[in-house]
């Protein structure tokens, strides 16, 4: 005779399961080599405009300079690099992923590419993109009918 499905029995038995693979990776502190010198990430960006520019902030701690390529290409900006481990180190725990990152932005007006600025101070990197003058835009009033 089969017994009526009884939905909080899965619950349980999935909270159970996820119960487990908590307690095993208590029990296990040491970062396995792979979690301490590689993972996905993607740096937060600001991105605000004004009349004449955009300009793009990303926050990229602990990556160095040589480290970061920034591209112009058309309509897009794409920010990219590495952060690299520190050498020597037994990580305990890891919450800061290392390896390669990639940002890309589609800009909706035209760029004057040749003006494009970039700077990295503090472990934030601004790159400003002023708009083609064709693109500043101009003020106007517009009446509703």
């Amino acid at each position: 005779m089969d017994l009526p499905w009884d939905p909080f029995g899965d619950i349980a038995e999935i909270r159970d399961r996820v119960n487990r693979i908590f307690e095993d990776c208590s029990r296990h502190r040491t970062a396995p080599p792979q979690a301490a010198q590689s993972g996905v990430w993607a740096p937060r960006v600001d991105v605000s405009e004004s009349a004449e520019s955009f300009v793009f902030e990303a926050e990229l701690p602990g990556v160095q300079r040589e480290d970061i390529q920034i591209e112009v290409e058309g309509d897009r900006l794409t920010i990219s690099g590495e952060r690299k481990p520190a050498d020597g180190r037994e990580y305990v725990r890891v919450e800061r992923p290392h390896g390669p990152f990639h940002r890309s932005f589609a800009i909706a007006v035209p760029i004057e590419h040749a003006a494009a600025s970039a700077s990295f101070r503090d472990g934030v990197l601004e790159v400003t993109l002023p708009k083609a003058k064709q693109a500043q835009s101009r003020r106007a009033k517009v009446a509703i009918e």
